[in-house]
């Protein structure tokens, strides 16, 4: 279980323009399960995705995965654990142009020890989940939108993560590439994958592959709880 408890951010604290994203929640995240983050933007879903997966920390409160608590630890054994622990997939797809599909899959993985070779391999194994292998050699910026989402999903698996994280997920897609990245979502499922979504699409949070929805509004948890 991913544990939050009594989480508040704070930006630009004791500044005019201070403002509070995430007030007081308290969370549990069920392992194996999917979990979705339902509200409007500004509601501090985000902002929550990125102190759970040990992007930032919050202001107060504390963070444990499993058993071990994880917000006070010094930042290179937390970096060790986001490269291990957690796969991001972000709005914006964040893919860095210029560089191959094939190069973008596998940046996440270049700080690890792991041969070339072998992590070349492995990109190429994990693109073809995603029927990319003949993209492998394209640069990002030849993609349609479905193969940068792909791209994307095939990125954040590089490491092997136990936990998937994607934010908006389908904010940028049509309402087939949405039902298709949903697809991959219970797929990724079925092989014991952790899942945290945040989304306002209702593809998303009113589809039965959730096992928990928690609505949030003005960084404030106001409902949560098993899909009805």
């Amino acid at each position: 279980m991913i544990s939050a408890r009594d989480i508040t951010k704070t930006f630009n604290a004791g500044k005019p323009n201070e403002f509070t994203a995430v007030s007081e929640v308290t969370l549990a995240i069920d392992f194996h399960r999917v979990t979705i983050l339902k509200g409007p933007s500004g509601s501090g879903k985000t902002t929550l995705l990125g102190i759970v997966g040990c992007m930032s920390r919050p202001t107060s409160g504390r963070i444990f995965l499993g058993e071990r608590e994880i917000t006070s630890l010094p930042e290179r054994f937390l970096t060790d654990i986001r490269r291990r622990t957690f796969g991001f997939i972000f709005q914006q797809f964040n893919l860095i142009k210029g560089l191959t599909v094939l190069d973008n899959v596998m940046t996440p993985a270049y700080p690890t020890s792991e041969r070339f070779p072998s992590l070349r391999k492995r990109a190429l194994e994990t693109l073809a989940l995603f029927n990319l292998e003949h993209k492998a050699d394209a640069k990002v910026e030849w993609l349609s939108g479905g193969e940068a989402q792909r791209t994307a999903i095939a990125r954040s698996l590089i490491n092997n993560p136990s936990i998937i994280i994607a934010d908006e997920p389908t904010a940028h897609l049509d309402t087939k590439l949405s039902h298709e990245f949903m697809a991959i979502m219970r797929r990724l499922k079925g092989e014991g994958k952790t899942i945290i979504l945040s989304s306002h699409d209702p593809i998303v949070y009113d589809s039965d592959l959730a096992d928990s929805v928690v609505e949030m509004r003005d960084g404030r948890i106001v409902s949560s709880g098993p899909r009805p």
